[in-house]
């Protein structure tokens, strides 16, 4: 490893132990799904407030435990018998672009793949192989059997589609919290047919910014190239789990202004 990926490596790693403790969970989405026991509890939950995670923090917790209160704290339970008559409910949630239409969109997709699909897990695992470098086809099979649940077009836009060159940044998170197991209790490692080698980092505008300026990403875009890109480099750092820098990266730029 060449001089200047070492210092990165050492600050990273730093970092990582620095932010990846129980007081991340608070002031992050990630307290939505920490609520729950239950694996569909969790996975539902994640998924939702996942899709939601643009913009102010507060106010995606916010809308993240507004939507838990509407699905009466049991997600799963809620999806089984969700019905037009419970859709009624959801009428007037928003966040940001992502409205009452898309909610109950989500609500319906989640009914069939839990009642025709072996639920989320097996939507994303189920035609991927062991031999998969990343999650990428696994996001793509996942966005084409949750939109083959009729719906209003302008719904397509809350999946990201990597194959159309998204960084799904969202999606990549909420694999990250499904898939990456520690023992420093933020991510919940649940789901063992995916891997945490091939978890990608879940790219935005904060950590693309700070990987630029330490010199591990190159690529002036952030959509899917960049996350192969950058993960690759993160590869370079911890071949098993890549993606426990997302801590830092975010870290740094969140909590330290990193810019």
């Amino acid at each position: 490893m060449e001089h200047h990926f070492k210092a990165v490596k050492e600050l990273l790693d730093e970092k990582y132990f620095q932010f990846n403790n129980k007081d991340f969970i608070e002031t992050d989405p990630i307290s939505i799904p920490h609520q729950f026991s239950k694996k569909e509890d969790i996975e539902i939950a994640a998924l939702l407030v996942a899709t939601i995670a643009w913009g102010q923090r507060v106010s995606i917790i916010n809308n993240g435990n507004k939507l838990m209160r509407l699905m009466n704290r049991e997600p799963h339970d809620f999806i089984l018998n969700f019905s037009k008559k419970d859709a009624a409910r959801f009428e007037t949630f928003v966040h940001r672009t992502f409205n009452a239409t898309d909610c109950v969109f989500f609500l319906n997709s989640l009914k069939q793949i839990y009642t025709k699909h072996n639920g989320l897990e097996h939507a994303f695992s189920g035609n991927i192989s062991k031999d998969d470098k990343d999650v990428k086809n696994a996001i793509t099979n996942f966005r084409e059997l949750f939109l083959s649940t009729p719906h209003a077009s302008r719904s397509d836009k809350h999946i990201s589609n990597p194959t159309a060159k998204s960084s799904a940044k969202r999606l990549c998170m909420f694999l990250r919290w499904m898939v990456r197991k520690d023992k420093h209790g933020v991510d919940f490692g649940i789901w063992k047919s995916l891997n945490t080698a091939q978890l990608c980092l879940p790219l935005d505008v904060h950590t693309g910014n700070v990987s630029r300026k330490l010199g591990l990403l190159q690529r002036t875009q952030n959509d899917w190239q960049a996350v192969e890109e950058i993960t690759e480099v993160l590869r370079g750092f911890d071949k098993k789990d890549p993606i426990k820098y997302d801590f830092s990266l975010f870290g740094l730029g969140a909590f330290e202004g990193f810019k």
